[in-house]
């Protein structure tokens, strides 16, 4: 018998309150019931009675939606698209989703070559590391006080594979790569790989001058593009693979609006067999053909709808910054107008911290996260001194430039005014209520403001 205490990286008591939730329902259809009730309640607090600033999440639309419930979602479909790659037969209607996917992936992106099949954005980055990067190879990569993501660090996909990692240098005022150093430590370095993905992502990043330093030792650079790709995708932001970038990963699940997944972009056809070997048979194989239906959708709601759609998140953000540096909430780069992309940084430091912040304010039904920001090091990650706020969700609904001071007032009433999140709660629920209908999507079209 093992006398080991059990670990358990969970919270052991929400763990507890679960068992003791299942033993109490005594069937398993009541079993189930549970699961079904919470959630209802997710739905109906987090999708109706909450002001969701979170800057990875984004609403679908009502038929994205249906799509990812849909039979299709039933059926296994591993291999390439085509007669003599799949592994089943009867798979003729699959592969003309996925096709049509891959195709609206390019138009979206401006690209020559796309990939559906990968379950999330850090699956793209291991396809990356996996196709070009061989074990001791030397990468760079941002670390995560400055904005970079776990996944190309140590922890993450990059570490997995083995690969020696240096940082990307960023001056920690202006929140810019410090090309200067970056070219003399590329050049002691040289790297395989550089790889730029940004959890903290405020403005563009010098991808024409970095990829052109590595080029002259055949280096490659990725722009991790998880949170960026819709900004990307309606011309509101940098376009990597034009500035010289060789493979563009992204989330789906973000700016771009679309069911939780991955994608992969590139131009060189060299690349084609590395990185679609890497993804089948290594990374994917049955992949969820609802979720690339629905993802297929996104996309072409996005050639519709999202220059302007994306041009509204990214004012939103910037009216969203402004308001609350005006209400005593200090934010990054004010010298550089708080953001250029769906993203506001706060520094709550003063006000307790991100961890304790992002708590508190969820008590009045304000979702916000935590997140490191420079001054803080990696061992402060469970509780930094940033505070991490995106404008996807309230542009969708459409709200406009003018109702970020209304959600600024808000977190100050909490933060700097030191109001009960109760009362606080009350009032957002009032403001967010009338608010039910995503717009820039064929379902319910454009927001009344603009189609007006």
């Amino acid at each position: 018998m093992n006398n080991k205490e059990q670990f358990e990286v969970h919270d052991p008591a929400i763990l507890a309150n679960a068992r003791a939730v299942l033993d109490a329902a005594g069937t398993h259809a009541q079993m189930a019931q549970e699961v079904v009730n919470a959630v209802k309640r997710n739905e109906e607090w987090r999708g109706e009675d909450c002001i969701n600033l979170l800057a990875p999440e984004a609403p679908t639309s009502p038929t994205v939606r249906r799509l990812l419930a849909s039979e299709i979602g039933t059926r296994a479909a591993e291999g390439h698209i085509g007669r003599v790659n799949r592994w089943f037969a009867g798979t003729q209607y699959i592969d003309e989703v996925e096709s049509l996917c891959v195709e609206l992936l390019k138009k979206a992106f401006r690209c020559n070559y796309a990939d559906h099949r990968l379950m999330g954005s850090m699956i793209g980055n291991m396809a990356v590391y996996h196709s070009l990067a061989q074990p001791g190879d030397r990468v760079m990569t941002a670390a995560q006080p400055i904005g970079g993501h776990s996944s190309n660090r140590y922890g993450g996909p990059a570490g997995t594979r083995g690969v020696e990692i240096f940082d990307i240098p960023f001056d920690p005022e202006t929140l810019d790569v410090d090309l200067d150093k970056f070219e003399e430590e590329a050049q002691r370095i040289q790297p395989k790989l550089v790889v730029t993905g940004m959890s903290m992502t405020l403005f563009p990043l010098p991808v024409r001058e970095m990829s052109s330093i590595i080029k002259a030792w055949g280096g490659r650079f990725v722009f991790d593009g998880a949170h960026q790709a819709g900004l990307i995708a309606g011309h509101q932001f940098q376009d990597p693979l034009k500035e010289g970038a060789d493979i563009l990963t992204g989330s789906a699940g973000k700016t771009f609006s679309g069911p939780q997944s991955g994608m992969i972009m590139w131009n060189d056809p060299e690349l084609t067999q590395p990185i679609t070997n890497a993804i089948f048979p290594v990374l994917a194989a049955t992949h969820q053909v609802n979720r690339v239906a629905a993802l297929a959708v996104a996309a072409a709601e996005m050639l519709e709808y999202g220059d302007v759609y994306m041009e509204q998140i990214v004012k939103n953000s910037q009216a969203l910054g402004k308001a609350l540096e005006d209400r005593g909430i200090p934010v990054l780069a004010t010298n550089r107008g708080y953001s250029q992309t769906h993203q506001v940084i706060a520094d709550v430091g003063e006000f307790g911290g991100g961890l304790e912040v992002a708590h508190r304010l969820a008590e009045a039904n304000v979702i916000t996260n935590k997140n490191l920001i420079p001054g803080d090091k990696p061992e402060d990650w469970d509780r930094p001194s940033g505070l991490r706020m995106g404008t996807i969700e309230v542009t969708r609904l459409g709200l406009m430039e003018n109702h970020m001071a209304d959600i600024a007032e808000f977190l100050a009433r909490v933060l700097a005014n030191g109001e009960s999140t109760s009362s606080v709660r009350k009032d957002v629920e009032a403001y967010r209520r009338p608010l039910q209908t995503f717009y820039y999507n064929f379902d319910n079209g454009w927001p009344q403001s603009i189609s007006s």
